[in-house]
């Protein structure tokens, strides 16, 4: 008698109704990003609106991109990639937590210019995995956040952007390494290129470290004629 009660709960959109504890602080009941988490830890910080590092100042721009303006019209960060974040993304990502996509989706929808960015949008593009990092973790991260965020702006294939070749992880490199190791593994379907001539893309990846994933796949959504494009990332890895 108790199992049809509980398969209602278990259907997409019925997890809400469990308890929870959070995945931070550990309070239970509570959401697995507690609300006195978040204001906490995930504070708004001025960015570089063309790479996301923190800024101090008034500044808009760094100087870095001031002189070398990286393919990006709009770089949105919600976090730094630092404790407790970085945790939370490892789990998500390495751990098979695939649940963790909906309370860091709402993370990353509620940083500063996100929701702006996303409603001047034509199309919302996940950075592809390779097949074989795919098969190895299951699913994409950048892909489940990106289903969560803002589902109706995603194209009719998410195979629009490709992933040409199989990299080393990017974490496990030095930062001169990082920027080579990504350098054309982006392409566009030429069959599908059209879709992107004169709309406003907007890329979603989970952390921005060197920014070279990112930089990479906007140049290849530029060459297919996209007039602008912004890049979202979850959290940024901070200057060392």
């Amino acid at each position: 008698m108790l199992l049809r009660p509980l398969l209602r709960l278990i259907r997409p959109g019925g997890l809400a109704a469990l308890p929870s504890q959070c995945h931070i602080c550990h309070a239970w009941p509570a959401q697995p990003l507690c609300e006195r988490c978040v204001a906490r830890f995930a504070q708004p910080v001025a960015r570089c609106e063309r790479c996301a590092l923190p800024l101090t100042g008034d500044a808009r721009i760094c100087g870095a991109c001031l002189k070398n303006p990286p393919p990006l019209d709009l770089c949105l960060a919600a976090v730094h990639y630092a404790w407790p974040w970085a945790d939370r993304i490892t789990q998500f990502k390495f751990s098979a937590e695939p649940g963790l996509a909906t309370p860091l989706a709402a993370l990353l929808g509620a940083a500063p210019g996100v929701a702006s960015a996303l409603g001047a949008a034509d199309l919302l593009i996940p950075l592809p995995l390779s097949d074989r990092r795919l098969a190895e973790r299951g699913y994409n991260p950048a892909q489940l956040l990106a289903e969560r965020i803002a589902p109706a702006r995603l194209p009719p294939r998410l195979d629009l952007l490709l992933r040409t070749r199989h990299t080393a992880p990017q974490h496990d490199l030095p930062r001169a390494q990082r920027l080579r190791n990504v350098r054309g593994a982006y392409a566009v379907d030429p069959l599908l290129a059209t879709q992107l001539a004169g709309r406003r893309v907007v890329l979603v990846d989970d952390v921005m470290t060197t920014g070279a994933s990112l930089f990479d796949a906007a140049r290849a959504v530029r060459g297919a004629g996209a007039a602008h494009v912004t890049a979202l990332a979850l959290a940024r890895t901070p200057p060392h």
